[in-house]
């Protein structure tokens, strides 16, 4: 029989573990809305899909783009502001060719430990600057690495943004072509949020030639099992 000392000590580790979990939830988990207000799926009752891509816009999204018109696909595409101000055609290209745009910070940095008016300017920066350029005002918002922190909820109220996580994320940043078709084939699920990137970070001429590729024949295999295409705001307000 355990002690009584032994049995608190019990009792306090399950409790300081669980409230680990919990704050780990709340700050990464996809479908937390604990800390700002998210979505992270569309209705599983429709055979429908989104593609998003994080990061840009970059030298490496006009190819993208031009894989996707090829295919007759539309995205979401979360765009730092300071990448749209470094490269503003390629962010208007992005609109020009009928995508969807979203917010992805300024600077894409990490809101661990951040004030709440560092993430509040983050996110009002990035709103202006993705305006200015292509005079869309983004309803949606993807923070970077995932990362919700207290003050972000917040943040988007006053900006009238809906956070946006995803359903799968290819790792696209790390995986070679054929592990991110697999990883996002075999999770793709009826509604599914599918989060890859057309940039890293704020680099410039990155190498997304592994997304691209990815892509290319991510999107005939998931229509040849009767999945369609839409965009997160399409996705997530369904047509009868």
């Amino acid at each position: 029989m355990r002690s009584m000392p032994g049995v608190i000590a019990g009792v306090a580790c399950t409790s300081i573990c669980g409230a680990g979990a919990l704050a780990a939830y709340a700050v990464r988990g996809p479908s937390s809305t604990l800390l700002a207000p998210s979505v992270y799926r569309g209705s599983a009752s429709q055979r429908a899909v989104a593609l998003t891509f994080d990061d840009g816009p970059s030298e490496s999204t006009p190819a993208l783009l031009d894989l996707l018109e090829k295919l007759q696909v539309t995205g979401t595409f979360f765009q730092c502001g300071a990448n749209v101000q470094r490269l503003p055609q390629i962010a208007r290209q992005v609109v020009e060719r009928g995508h969807e745009l979203g917010n992805h910070s300024h600077t894409h940095p990490r809101f661990y430990f951040r004030s709440r008016e560092f993430i509040g300017a983050e996110l009002a920066q990035a709103q202006d600057a993705i305006r200015v350029v292509t005079g869309v005002l983004p309803r949606l918002f993807r923070a970077p690495f995932g990362v919700r922190w207290p003050g972000m909820g917040a943040a988007q109220r006053r900006l009238n943004l809906l956070g946006v996580m995803w359903t799968v994320i290819g790792c696209d940043w790390k995986l070679k072509a054929e592990a991110i078709f697999k990883r996002v084939l075999t999770r793709t699920e009826n509604g599914a949020i599918i989060g890859l990137h057309d940039g890293r970070e704020l680099e410039a001429r990155p190498n997304i030639g592994d997304t691209i590729e990815a892509v290319k024949r991510l999107i005939p295999a998931l229509e040849t099992q009767g999945y369609r295409f839409e965009t997160v705001s399409q996705l997530i307000c369904p047509r009868n």
